[in-house]
């Protein structure tokens, strides 16, 4: 069914929709010759969240993405060390914006729109990555699924933001890169948008809830919610 609310709160992933994913390409390179091995080890992270969450069990997402990468090493053959732990957090906790973030949301909240976050990362100290990359000024709240112990897609990770901010799911509209994490939004009752970065797109199959926005970039993204759901007294 389509959506037929009224957004007011813009919800956004972070790692990839906001945050320069392929900036942890080298440490894949120095480890495994190959840069692309990243990918293989992002998606088996987010295979093995969900594992964990449909199985009733929680690790903070920084334990898992080291898990990850040592399960990655073995099944190539190759011996993961401390070391290449560490180097991978610095990595993951300095990724930069991607270029078309911030005037998006610079045109999002001079629409009125509120604007936070929803990350399957834990939070952490000071300087936090969005403080990193210039971005956090732009936001109201930054939420983490550490605070239900379940990741993304589950529908408690929005439940708990709609709960926080004392709105309704349909108040909120997720935007990510990931096709999974807007289905989980759309199916708990919120708007979905989907910036299309490079290896992501939608899926045409039966049952499965196309996004109610989709587009390359973000800050036509951006237009397309405004001049969806800006309301008089938010523009």
């Amino acid at each position: 069914m389509p959506y037929i609310g009224n957004p007011s709160v813009i919800v956004f992933d972070v790692n990839e929709t906001l945050l320069d994913l392929t900036t942890l390409e080298p440490v894949f390179d120095r480890i495994f010759g190959d840069a692309a091995v990243m990918r293989d080890w992002f998606a088996q992270l987010i295979l093995y969240s969900e594992a964990l969450t449909l199985s009733g069990l929680y690790t903070p997402f920084g334990e898992l993405a080291g898990g990850t990468l040592r399960m990655v090493g073995e099944t190539k053959g190759i011996e993961i060390r401390d070391s290449d732990i560490d180097d991978l957090k610095d990595h993951i906790g300095s990724m930069p914006a991607l270029s078309d973030v911030a005037p998006a949301l610079e045109k999002l909240h001079n629409a009125g729109f509120r604007l936070v976050t929803l990350t399957n990362s834990p939070p952490g100290p000071s300087p936090k990555p969005l403080d990193r990359a210039g971005l956090s000024g732009f936001f109201e709240r930054s939420f983490s699924v550490d605070d239900v112990g379940r990741f993304k897609p589950a529908p408690e990770t929005y439940q708990s933001v709609a709960q926080t901010l004392n709105v309704d799911l349909a108040d909120l509209c997720m935007v990510a890169c990931h096709l999974w994490d807007t289905i989980g939004a759309q199916a708990a009752g919120c708007a979905g948008a989907l910036v299309a970065r490079p290896g992501n797109a939608v899926m045409h199959a039966e049952g499965v809830p196309l996004p109610d926005i989709v587009s390359e970039n973000m800050v036509h993204l951006a237009d397309q919610i405004i001049a969806l759901w800006a309301t008089p007294q938010t523009e």
